[in-house]
């Protein structure tokens, strides 16, 4: 971080964050802002939301260093030198299992709390790849969504572990080997799909 500077009295600063893997670039930035605005209107990483400011409802969480972070509260300059993740990394271009899961129980929502909900759930299963209701439960207790009942967010973690862990048992390369290895039958489902499930959609 380059030394403070105070034009027409405000303290600015210029430093480089990590934001999904690449430096990002920030100048002549008031010392005080919080690392969700400058995600947000100095660098266009806009999926973490504004909702409180205060770090109640979640909707800002991104992850730090691998941790669940409030990003509201957080003083950006403090964030130079840490691994910042947005929601944006696992959504773009492809939804990642979480993505995708929460989209397909919980899409019926407004979406606000989503991307929040979604790093938090990434960071627990990172750390617990099956965790129980009671578990999904506890890890979202501070994430505010008004518009859908918890067990829509317990049913789509339990989705993304079960994914997950069929994505560890079978590498990508080892199941596209197997599937061209094996003849497939028309309307026949193929090899790796469950019954009822298309290849590459959550059920």
């Amino acid at each position: 971080m380059s030394e403070p500077t105070e034009p027409g009295g405000w303290a600015t600063a210029c430093y480089e964050l990590a934001v999904n893997g690449s430096p990002q670039q920030v100048t002549d930035a008031w010392i005080g802002e919080s690392l969700l605005f400058v995600l947000r209107e100095r660098l266009g990483f806009t999926a973490a939301k504004d909702g409180c400011g205060e770090g109640e409802c979640g909707a800002c969480t991104v992850l730090m260093d691998g941790q669940p972070t409030a990003a509201c509260l957080v003083p950006a300059v403090a964030a130079e030198g840490r691994a910042i993740e947005t929601p944006e990394l696992h959504a773009v271009p492809q939804p990642d299992p979480v993505a995708a899961a929460l989209a397909a129980h919980a899409g019926a929502g407004c979406g606000f709390c989503l991307p929040g909900v979604g790093m938090e759930l990434r960071a627990l299963l990172a750390r617990n790849g099956k965790p129980s209701a009671a578990a999904i439960r506890e890890t979202l207790s501070g994430h505010r969504c008004r518009c859908l009942p918890p067990e829509r967010f317990v049913a789509a973690t339990t989705e993304a572990a079960r994914v997950l862990a069929r994505g560890r048992s079978h590498p990508p390369g080892q199941l596209a080997a197997q599937t061209a290895a094996q003849p497939h039958i028309p309307g026949q489902a193929h090899p790796g799909v469950r019954e009822g499930e298309q290849a590459g959609v959550p059920a």
